[in-house]
């Protein structure tokens, strides 16, 4: 007689020990990431069955979410290869994310990139846009070159991979006449850099719906 009372009561005191609150619910209804690591990274990028860039990072970190992304906390190195395979151009930061929907890369802090010829562009924050092959920022940028000529762009700028087509936005500084490619030519017309491709990242970690990126002086 006691014993349907003793199963009854049981099933009770297991389901209001299983009680969840709404927040724990959605948060067990969340899809889960995954996170793959490797470390001492080297890859290449190659197109027309020709490499050009190589890659190397200390660490490398594949979240596969919501969207697939690729980061580098702890720096990353590149090289660039013109079509003799030859390194023409070289690229250091300490942040990177690879975004490989839109084959893009966002690079962040002490951003620096470096001519075989030694003329230098530095910035705190640059997109790089594999399938335009194209650089570009909002944040503020300069270059010096070997001589020592000096060129800022207060609203960032807009280059292509190679450096030889660089243009900054709202520009000031020493900028010898007849100069070509770096430190850049000046462009006080109004243009603005491209925005952050539609749903990446900006450099606070927001979301910007925006159209892609055009070339320099299309």
């Amino acid at each position: 007689m006691r014993s349907p009372y003793v199963f009854l009561s049981a099933v009770l005191l297991l389901l209001a020990a299983c009680e969840n609150t709404e927040e724990e619910i959605n948060s067990l209804n969340k899809k889960a990431s995954m996170t793959d690591r490797a470390i001492k990274v080297e890859g290449y990028l190659s197109q027309g069955g020709k490499a050009k860039a190589r890659l190397t990072a200390p660490i490398m970190l594949r979240v596969q979410a919501d969207t697939v992304y690729t980061e580098f906390p702890q720096t990353l190195h590149v090289d660039f290869y013109n079509d003799s395979a030859k390194i023409e151009s070289r690229l250091d930061s300490k942040y990177g994310k690879y975004m490989e929907t839109i084959s893009m890369i966002y690079l962040r802090d002490s951003v620096r990139v470096t001519t075989v010829k030694g003329d230098t562009l530095y910035c705190q924050d640059l997109w790089w846009d594999q399938n335009k092959q194209i650089f570009y920022t909002h944040k503020p940028a300069r270059s010096v070159t070997l001589a020592g000529d000096r060129v800022q762009g207060d609203e960032g700028l807009v280059a292509t991979q190679d450096l030889k087509d660089i243009k900054f936005i709202n520009s000031h500084g020493l900028i010898p006449s007849g100069q070509v490619g770096l430190p850049g030519q000046t462009d006080t017309s109004g243009r603005q850099a491209p925005p952050a491709p539609a749903g990446a990242p900006d450099s606070t970690g927001s979301p910007t719906p925006a159209p892609a990126p055009q070339k320099p002086g299309t």
